[in-house]
């Protein structure tokens, strides 16, 4: 279905479900003669699959990923090129009692009103699952920006209601949380299990940091750079809401506060998050998005059944407490694939 791809020039499509056979990715576009190994996409797949730590899903998916097209001889060819991720520690049967319920939070009544049917083994095509094809895809296109000298660097900035309070991006994969304060990162994880022994779960926010993206990336009104980027970060499940550089701050500003004013140097500031008219500015792009509380719960909630009855339900399974350790990688992956794209856009532009 046309909802399942995603970008122009570099271009993916998702496949498969929660409790399926596989998910996976066909991603085209991508620069041939680059050198591609499976290793290259499997140590982001690693920073986003199941099981890390006490506040991730306990499910055992080692997410092992394989290369089925477009590679010859350890480079990419420049035809599509298809990964995919076999599921093997699915338990569709744990669906079995609740399977006529719509679960609060969940896209069970939706997919039902929009398709007429709806596969209600962990979400199917709505399950967070499905971002393990993204981050295959965005592999991909980091390696093709690290040649351009762009890095992409997300973590978790607050989570269950505690803030960092200090950058430091070498600890961020150094903790359960991938926070940028290891401090916070300790008090959050406490505040996680308190939340997690109530049957409860919590949501944060990440932020997202790319640099060394040139100045003049983005395509005028519908398709602006930022307009790009929030489109990839709400096609996310888990997200609610993105703003860049001051964000909604913004709101409470003067012109003259806002405004990034420029010497000889360059920018003063960075209000605008290094996006200015929907075009790179050349300084360093940043955002943050707003995570939702995880939807699986095990306390009960009210909700109804496939008749209209009203009924009492608890999402027992293995589910997360907070989500934004695990979609760290996934906001990351997703912006590699939005400037990789612009790249080819504007390459294109005086071919």
């Amino acid at each position: 279905m046309a909802g399942s791809s995603f970008g122009h020039l570099f271009r993916l499509t998702t496949f498969g479900e929660s409790h399926g056979g596989a998910v996976g990715v066909v991603v085209d576009g991508v620069t041939p003669q680059l050198e591609l190994v499976e290793q290259d996409i499997q140590d982001q797949l690693d920073r986003r699959k199941p099981g890390q730590s006490f506040i991730t899903t306990p499910r055992k998916e080692p997410d092992t990923v394989q290369i089925l097209s477009g590679i010859f001889d350890g480079k990419t060819t420049g035809t599509p090129i298809m990964l995919i991720l076999y599921n093997s520690d699915a338990d569709p049967a744990a669906y079995d009692e609740i399977k006529g319920m719509f679960r609060p939070g969940h896209a069970d009544y939706t997919y039902l009103k929009k398709y007429g049917i709806r596969d209600y083994r962990g979400s199917g095509r709505a399950s967070g699952r499905e971002t393990a094809g993204r981050v295959a895809a965005g592999a991909i296109a980091r390696k093709l920006l690290a040649r351009r000298g762009v890095d992409v660097l997300a973590y978790t900035g607050r989570a269950a209601g505690v803030q960092c309070e200090k950058y430091m991006p070498d600890q961020i994969e150094h903790n359960m949380l991938r926070a940028c304060d290891p401090d916070a990162a300790a008090r959050m994880m406490e505040r996680i299990a308190e939340i997690r022994d109530r049957n409860d779960s919590v949501g944060g926010i990440v932020e997202c940091r790319i640099r060394g993206v040139d100045p003049g990336l983005g395509e005028p009104v519908f398709d602006k750079l930022d307009a790009q980027l929030a489109h990839a970060m709400v096609s996310l499940g888990a997200v609610k809401g993105v703003e860049f550089g001051a964000g909604f701050a913004a709101a409470d500003m003067t012109g003259s506060e806002h405004n990034d004013q420029m010497v000889a140097a360059g920018f003063v500031t960075n209000n605008a998050g290094g996006i200015i008219g929907g075009i790179s500015t050349g300084t360093e792009i940043v955002f943050r998005v707003a995570v939702k509380p995880v939807s699986s719960i095990a306390r009960p909630q009210q909700t109804v059944d496939l008749n209209g009855t009203e009924r009492t339900i608890k999402t027992e399974g293995r589910h997360d407490a907070c989500i934004c350790p695990r979609l760290v990688p996934v906001v990351e992956a997703m912006a590699c694939l939005v400037i990789e794209d612009h790249y080819k856009r504007q390459a294109a532009l005086f071919a």
